[in-house]
């Protein structure tokens, strides 16, 4: 506390000091300013007392000009010449009083002026003086308080100071006491140190020989470790890179390209009578056959898996999985919906909140495997929401749904496609692709037509990427899942479509049919197949071609 008051002290003392250096300051300024108005007194005095002599000596001088007033005659041009110049002389006299009277009043205002700053100079050094009058006040009176504070602080830590060296002298006899009962003790611990100090002259040895022991032991442990962990590794990959040969051997045997049947249950919108009744009946002992009767005729169509009326969603994503699985694995794959409109596609694909289909069961089997996964494998997986509407591609999570996109060639010349300016969300779970999906959804084209009071006029296409990082063996896989939910396929004089309902009719039965012709030329390995025929087969080339696994729902 005495120090903290020296410190408050000294900072006192410091502002006096500076105070003292500016009234110095204002004090020299004051000198110099009386100096300046003395200088100028003197030269205005000077000044006043010779424009004083100077009239002075013109009115003691005798009038040289005498205003005669009569008339004379003028003899001779010499007494005129000297007339003139006599008024010329007058004239001039009466000049410089009027310029001496001039400087006279032009000094005497200076005069006044001096005067008026050297009363503010008196009034500006008498605020100072008080000023410093009352901060030398001040300081006195804190000085004084510092003092009282100090003596007072004295006073109780020489108080504390003698409880406590009372205490001290206390402690003081009981350690006296305690060192007397303290004396047979310290002769057992010094034999028991003598003891303890042969045993570590001795310790070393037994250490080094231990920790020698010790690390050839735990270094024979971790080369067996290690010679298992790289035979457990080895193991490993041969049975990840087995696991997924088989699995896509199993989807190949299966097909490539795989096309499923689904048949529509009667529903009041069919209305009743003979009118209502199923057009397509089924053979018991083949559930890849549906027969159609066609004009009194049987036609047969030959599917790989046909899926009755009476099939749960459940049935059908039991079929579909396995491609799922595929796109994990770095495969893409691609799920259609295919059929007239009111055939079930939308049901097929979206269901409901209570019986979902083929999307939501998709994705959640896809984020289930993605967790079972988690510790060796880490994925990434981002979500894109497009249409193709009268054979133009549009982002349906993009701010401008309505523009049009190209589809190009990448760069890099890998010969790979892509979209420019696509939207492409990172999703965590089926929560955050169904707000995704509800986004799209929104803004796809539907219209009303005869066939189905909702027809959807566009080809609506979710495309989930997964990107994975195995942890142990550094291996990366790129998978991509196409879920597409065609638009409606019917002729246009049934679906009762005019004007720009009948142009999308024609868009969409041309693009249908450019499918059609693409699926046909990859299932029966033709040399070309006409990709560019529509926006839809362009875009999901990569995901058409090669290894890809495609699965065409055709719903009737």
């Amino acid at each position: 506390e005495v120090e903290e008051a020296r410190a408050k002290l000294g900072e006192l003392d410091l502002e006096v000091q500076q105070k003292t250096n500016r009234l110095a300051e204002v004090e020299l300024r004051l000198k110099d300013s009386l100096a300046e108005k003395a200088q100028e007194e003197e030269r205005l005095s000077r000044r006043l007392r010779d424009s004083q002599e100077t009239i002075a000596s013109l009115k003691s001088q005798p009038p040289q000009v005498k205003y005669i007033i009569k008339t004379v005659e003028v003899e001779s041009s010499k007494a005129k010449q000297a007339l003139c110049e006599s008024q010329s002389r007058n004239q001039y006299l009466q000049e410089q009083v009027g310029m001496q009277r001039q400087v006279l009043k032009e000094m005497e205002q200076q005069l006044q002026s001096s005067q008026k700053t050297a009363a503010q100079l008196r009034a500006q050094i008498m605020l100072y003086e008080a000023e410093l009058e009352r901060a030398h006040g001040q300081m006195l009176e804190e000085m004084q308080a510092m003092e009282d504070e100090k003596n007072r602080a004295i006073e109780e830590a020489f108080s504390r100071a003698q409880v406590e060296m009372k205490a001290v002298h206390e402690n003081l006899a009981g350690v006296r006491t305690n060192l007397l009962t303290l004396q047979p003790a310290l002769r057992t611990l010094t034999n028991d140190y003598n003891s303890l100090k042969r045993q570590v002259r001795d310790f070393p040895l037994l250490l080094q020989e231990t920790l020698r022991s010790a690390r050839s032991e735990i270094g024979q442990a971790i080369e067996e470790v290690n010679s298992t962990n790289r035979e457990l590794l080895r193991k490993y990959r041969r049975e990840l890179q087995l696991r997924k040969k088989c699995h896509n051997e199993l989807v190949r045997l299966k097909g490539n390209i795989r096309v499923f049947g689904r048949v529509r249950p009667i529903t009041k919108e069919d209305g009743v009578g003979a009118e209502a009744a199923s057009a397509v009946t089924f053979d018991p002992d083949d559930d890849a056959v549906l027969h159609l009767l066609h004009k009194g005729k049987q036609v047969s169509f030959e599917l790989d898996k046909v899926f009755p009326p009476k099939a749960t969603q459940e049935d059908v994503f039991r079929e579909v999985q396995a491609l799922v699985t595929s796109c994990i694995d770095g495969y893409n794959v691609c799920i259609f919906a295919y059929g007239q409109t009111g055939a079930g596609k939308t049901y097929t694909m979206e269901g409901t909140a209570a019986n979902p289909g083929i999307n939501q069961r998709a994705l959640q089997l896809l984020f289930a495997e993605v967790r079972s996964k988690a510790a060796d494998w880490d994925y990434a997986i981002s979500v894109s929401v497009a249409e193709i509407y009268n054979e133009a591609l549009r982002d349906l999570l993009g701010k401008e749904p309505q523009e049009k996109l190209e589809i190009k060639l990448c760069p890099d010349g890998s010969g790979q496609l892509y979209v420019p300016g696509l939207t492409e969300f990172r999703v965590q779970s089926v929560e955050d692709i169904n707000k995704v999906f509800e986004l799209g959804h929104v803004n796809r084209a539907t219209e009303c037509t005869n066939l189905n009071e909702h027809s959807s006029r566009s080809h609506a296409l979710l495309i989930v990427t997964v990107r994975g990082l195995d942890h142990s063996t550094g291996l990366r896989t790129a998978g991509k899942l196409n879920l597409v939910d065609l638009a409606g396929s019917e002729r246009v004089g049934r679906s009762g479509a005019e004007g720009s309902r009948l142009r999308e009719a024609q868009y969409i039965n041309k693009s249908l049919s450019a499918l059609g012709d693409v699926i046909y030329a990859l299932r029966s390995r033709q040399g070309h197949v006409p990709f560019r025929n529509s926006k839809l087969t362009y875009l999901l080339q990569d995901s058409l071609s090669g290894d890809s696994k495609t699965l065409m729902m055709v719903q009737v």
